[in-house]
């Protein structure tokens, strides 16, 4: 019987998902790990907010996962050797050197994943403002657009209807899709999924989730594993096969 673990490392193997070498992504002892970018700015507004999101990874799928962040400059080596970069702040930022934005699409171009998140909870913020800025002389070619919720990642391991975070300041995700690959390498929330990820020092929530409460910060955590899961398996859950099996889920609840 083949389990979720063994489909995970075929296609890690055969590159499902991560589309260049040397974009194979584990790390050591082939686990998954929480890699953030550190940028001149507010890099690390939630820095807890790895923590239950790898937890959650762990005891719900069957990903190999280090509990062990990843701080990377862009100029970083090890850049390369991850497949998922979470990207956050609320605040404005020193803006990227050319040779940084040539290295950041060269990331996204082979295989890489980002996740930016504003945790600003505003609907105007100097982050936002920033980045994309940046994202658009990253990829002038691919703009920003609204990802709908018929996107694979909101069916590659829990099925979603809507978004989710610590505040709901936009109803929907905005993404990047390289329309040739059928991928979507940049994953942009301005919900705060990391506030709603976040606990302090003695386990307890550090943020309400607004308006929502505590079913809000659930789903949240479920679309982190889904974004996740779409990393690392790509467009697995839009093959056929799966269908069928997909809509009778989708009409039972």
């Amino acid at each position: 019987m083949i389990t979720r673990r063994d489909l995970l490392k075929a296609l890690a193997a055969t590159g499902v998902g991560i589309s260049s070498i040397p974009l194979l992504g584990f790390g050591e002892a082939s686990r998954f790990h929480f890699a953030q970018l550190i940028y001149g700015g507010e890099w690390d507004p939630r820095p807890r907010a790895y923590k239950r999101l790898m937890a959650a990874l762990d005891s719900r799928t069957s990903v190999e996962t280090s509990f062990e962040r990843k701080a990377l400059r862009i100029e970083s080596k090890d850049l390369f050797y991850y497949p998922f970069l979470y990207i956050t702040g609320k605040e404005g930022f020193e803006p990227f050197k050319e040779e940084e934005r040539r290295r950041v699409r060269r990331f996204l171009k082979q295989g890489g994943t980002v996740l930016v998140d504003d945790v600003s909870g505003e609907e105007i913020s100097p982050f936002d403002s920033q980045i994309r800025e940046e994202l658009l002389t990253i990829l002038p070619e691919s703009p920003l657009s609204q990802i709908t919720n018929e996107h694979v990642m909101f069916k590659s391991f829990y099925l979603l209807s809507s978004v989710s975070g610590r505040k709901l300041v936009k109803p929907y995700l905005e993404g990047i899709t390289f329309t040739d690959e059928d991928r979507t390498p940049v994953i942009y929330s301005r919900n705060d999924l990391g506030g709603a990820w976040s606990e302090d020092e003695f386990g307890k929530w550090q943020f309400e989730c607004i308006p929502g409460g505590e079913a809000q910060r659930e789903f949240a955590f479920r679309l982190g594993v889904n974004i996740i899961m779409y990393v690392l398996t790509g467009n697995y859950k839009k093959d056929q096969i799966h269908t069928p099996f997909i809509k009778r889920r989708q009409i039972s609840l």
